[in-house]
């Protein structure tokens, strides 16, 4: 898996102790990527420019700007509840992060920028499958507009700083993520680690019910960790253009009903499913067009769907 493209490199993952980073960085160590920077919160506060500052001197110590790639891949996000609650503190924190790191990226010179959008940032009603040229054509869905937007002005400032310094920042869309490592808190989490939680500790505690958000008819397609790590990592070899690029999954377009009834059987949950439908569906159907990823850098993701369930259900298995 080595290239020439990573000899020398210093890569900075922010995100890099997260669900989607973790993966990154170890898939950084098998290109052969010595020199990692995993900004922590505790010490480098995205938001705050002298701790950005403090970050980039410290990089910029021991590496050529131009040898520097940062792969932003840091979102303070989560599922539709926690987007109806934070709305504001969503819009806020990746506004400022992403807008402040691709600013001081910029300004020190750095030679490649990799922005990880959301598949959040397309309009409510864009036509199945998503393309890349639909993602202004409508307003986001409502209950994650807030996070949407602000992950979509990345788009616009890397388009804005290569139109005027020529700056090398590029920007993907991967569609909805799972995998081991997931945030399964059902406060905070999507729908996959939220629903195997529900069966697996549904059939451990002999309970005979599981409740559902929305009506079950919302779809949406998947993406696994690893392959979206990958399709990261081949665009940041790759590709230099300036417009947004898909990272699609190959399950297809799922709905709840189908996914839920899927986890289910691989969970062994063999009781009720109640639909609230009380609470939201989100965005009504969601599945996106991977073909100019696989016609600019050859992506095209490996795990079965059903597999990479499998894997994430017994990640969580053990250790819970």
């Amino acid at each position: 898996m080595a290239s020439d493209f990573w000899t020398a490199k210093h890569v900075v993952v922010t995100g890099g102790a997260g669900f989607l980073g973790r993966v990154i960085v170890t898939k950084l160590h098998e290109r052969g990527v010595r020199a990692i920077t995993v900004p922590r919160s505790a010490t480098c506060d995205l938001r705050r420019e002298d701790h950005l500052q403090t970050m980039f001197d410290s990089v910029l110590a021991t590496a050529d700007a131009a040898d520097v790639v940062v792969i932003h891949a840091a979102a303070h996000g989560g599922g539709i509840g926690a987007n109806v609650r934070q709305p504001a503190t969503f819009f806020y924190d990746n506004l400022l992060m992403g807008t402040r790191l691709l600013h001081e990226a910029c300004s020190r010179g750095v030679g490649k920028f990799v922005s990880i959008g959301t598949v959040c940032a397309y309009p409510k009603y864009a036509p199945i499958p998503f393309r890349e040229d639909d993602l202004w054509n409508g307003y986001p869905e409502e209950t994650n507009a807030a996070y949407g937007l602000a992950k979509k002005m990345l788009l616009v400032q890397g388009q804005a700083y290569r139109a005027q310094f020529g700056f090398n920042a590029i920007y993907l869309l991967p569609t909805n993520l799972y995998g081991p490592g997931d945030n399964f808190d059902l406060e905070t989490s999507h729908v996959v680690p939220a629903i195997i939680r529900k069966c697996m500790e549904a059939r451990r505690d002999q309970r005979s019910v599981v409740v559902v958000w929305g009506t079950g008819h919302a779809t949406r397609d998947y993406l696994f960790v690893d392959d979206a790590a990958d399709g990261i990592l081949l665009a940041a070899e790759h590709y230099d253009g300036a417009e947004p690029v898909n990272l699609s999954g190959n399950a297809g377009e799922i709905s709840m009903r189908e996914l839920v009834a899927l986890i289910g059987r691989l969970t062994d949950y063999a009781g009720e499913i109640v639909w609230d439908t009380t609470k939201p569906d989100g965005q009504p159907r969601r599945r996106v067009d991977g073909r100019r990823a696989r016609e600019l850098f050859d992506f095209r993701p490996q795990v079965d769907f059903e597999d990479g369930l499998r894997r994430t259900i017994d990640w969580f298995d053990q250790h819970n």
